[in-house]
């Protein structure tokens, strides 16, 4: 899952507007804008003044530099404008105090600007670890399914937003969940930790699918007891791959159905779309489980609803099926590189739609032979 480095990427390029430590470049144009206006000067003084040029020096130290490194750097400016044999321009008293004025300014910019970064940074670092502690990055292999996938919340600034997933292993098999809670964004992430609170809990305590949809439904319903006008609901596809069988266990409540990958094909699961979670009914009526026996090299690929429904400049939705079985085609050894599959598929996406506003959850699931 490569949410949080997406972000770093984002925060890099972006540094600027989100007020993040600026990158390691931005240090480079201060002393290079000086060096360069004092050679010009020294080696051509005919040349127009160029001292309105070392009047910007403190100002971009400051957006990079710390209040002492700033003054350093102001000092020097005002040093070298006193140097008579220098020949940098033939600054006045009045463009004397200029500078100097600018300079103190930025000191005071550069001070600020530092304070910010420190509690900004402070503040995402423990805004990270929280989210990461609902959502945690699964590992490499769960049990004898290795799994690869990636998730990408809609505010750029969260690493969960309303999608959810996880991958347990239980006395029954490796189980795993997908889904999508109404709403998305941070007011989304206590009903996604709600939910997958209750699937950690169930996966160990329920001995078959339909009653790990049970307990999240009653965890929705609860939770949305004492609010009125309260449509909290969420949808979710269940898998499970049992020991010592070689097939996989599919319940979905109201959830796009998985993709089953096998050599060229691409296959949408006919599973049954049960009720959403949170209505109250999965307990009562359990949506119909889908069983399909697994041959060497199956792949599932489970997604929310951010990949299929995201749309072009005409409004069309992106043809998931289409493109993902031309991307196989081109190149068959894709699906043996599941996290090379999961990036294909979403830069498609991005050129097809330019940008997607929905968050987007993508897991490939590859199961080992018994």
């Amino acid at each position: 899952m490569r949410a949080a480095a997406r972000r770093r990427d984002a925060d890099q390029r972006d540094w600027l507007l989100r007020g993040t430590p600026p990158p390691p470049w931005v240090r480079w144009p201060p002393p290079l804008l000086l060096a360069a206006v004092v050679l010009i000067q020294t080696l051509t003084p005919q040349t127009p003044d160029l001292i309105f040029l070392v009047a910007a020096v403190t100002p971009l130290a400051a957006l990079s530099y710390g209040p002492t490194a700033t003054a350093l750097l102001g000092g020097l400016v005002l040093l070298l404008l006193t140097l008579p044999g220098l020949g940098l321009g033939h600054p006045g008293s009045g463009d004397q105090l200029t500078i100097t004025f600018i300079a103190l300014l930025s000191v005071l910019f550069a001070w600020v600007r530092g304070r910010r970064e420190r509690q900004l940074v402070m503040v995402s670092t423990v805004a990270e670890a929280a989210q990461l502690a609902v959502l945690p990055p699964l590992p490499d292999r769960v049990g004898r399914v290795r799994c690869a996938g990636l998730y990408q919340a809609a505010q750029r600034e969260s690493l969960v937003g309303g999608d959810f997933f996880d991958v347990r292993v239980s006395a029954h098999g490796v189980r795993a969940l997908v889904g999508d809670v109404q709403g998305h964004g941070l007011a989304a992430v206590g009903t996604v930790a709600a939910l997958l609170g209750a699937f950690r809990e169930a996966v160990i305590d329920m001995a078959e699918l339909e009653g790990v949809a049970a307990r999240l439904d009653r965890r929705l319903v609860v939770d949305s007891a004492d609010e009125e006008h309260t449509e909290l609901f969420a949808t979710a596809v269940f898998l499970e791959f049992p020991d010592g069988s070689d097939v996989v266990h599919v319940l979905s409540c109201g959830h796009p159905a998985p993709l089953l990958l096998r050599g060229p094909d691409v296959t949408e699961l006919s599973v049954a779309s049960g009720p959403p979670l949170g209505l109250g009914i999965a307990g009562t009526a359990p949506p119909e489980r889908l069983t399909v026996p697994l041959f060497p090299g199956d792949r599932l690929l489970a997604l929310t609803d951010g990949v299929c429904e995201a749309r072009d400049a005409t409004g069309a939705f992106y043809p998931l099926l289409e493109r993902l079985s031309a991307m196989i085609e081109a190149d068959p050894a894709v699906v043996d590189d599941p996290p090379a599959l999961t990036e294909q598929v979403w830069s498609d996406v991005l050129r097809h739609a330019g940008a997607v506003r929905d968050d987007v959850t993508m897991m490939v699931f590859a199961p080992e032979r018994r």
